[in-house]
């Protein structure tokens, strides 16, 4: 599994600005999450977009949220944990197609995961409406689409690169259509809808 999570942090020594953890494992209190060392030294000889930089991981948490619930589903899980600092098109693309000829070519299914939340800190009436706007481009798999509803429509959605990526890979890999299987926002849970979170789940299959 590739795990691509937005750099919350700023911190970024990868030249092309996305970080690789590329051996070892993360620790959650479930256990130990191996690193797929082979696809990440493979994609490292893929992209020249990739560096192996342990300072972009240190503080960040978009990856590490997203381990226990794929421990609960496969215990067995290698992921290959990528923060990306920027969210150009270009870039996004490039690295999307790298993704997929590493999959196309490799032995094994390789799952491609992005860790994102939707708008921030809107009122729960703007969020769902900006969050509609997101979904409906990853519906349609295509990245370079949501990347410029996000600055068009100033959608705060943290890892919309991550997201284009995936969207850049599906689509090379013959994907045409996504599916939202779930979304909510926090004012469901906290009841104050004034400054809400979104959050959405798609599979593009």
């Amino acid at each position: 599994m590739v795990l691509l999570a937005p750099n919350h942090t700023g911190v970024c020594h990868a030249p092309g600005g996305v970080s690789l953890w590329e051996g070892g494992a993360f620790r959650t209190p479930l256990g130990d999450v191996a690193v797929d060392e082979r696809f990440a030294a493979e994609l490292l000889a893929a992209s020249p977009l990739v560096g192996v930089d342990h300072a972009a991981h240190a503080a960040e948490h978009a990856i590490e949220v997203e381990l226990p619930f794929l421990q609960l589903l496969r215990p067995d899980v290698r992921i290959v944990p990528l923060v990306l600092a920027g969210d150009a098109w270009a870039e996004c693309r490039e690295l999307g197609l790298a993704l997929a000829g590493l999959v196309r070519g490799g032995p094994e299914p390789v799952l491609l995961l992005a860790s994102s939340d939707l708008n921030h800190y809107e009122s729960a009436r703007v969020s769902e409406r900006k969050d509609r706007e997101a979904l409906a481009a990853l519906e349609s798999v295509d990245g370079e689409e949501l990347l410029a509803r996000c600055r068009r429509g100033r959608i705060s959605m943290c890892g919309r690169a991550p997201a284009a990526c995936v969207a850049a890979a599906a689509r090379a890999l013959g994907a045409s259509q996504g599916t939202v299987v779930d979304y909510r926002h926090s004012g469901w849970v906290t009841g104050d809808e004034d400054a809400v979170v979104g959050y959405g789940g798609v599979i593009i299959a």
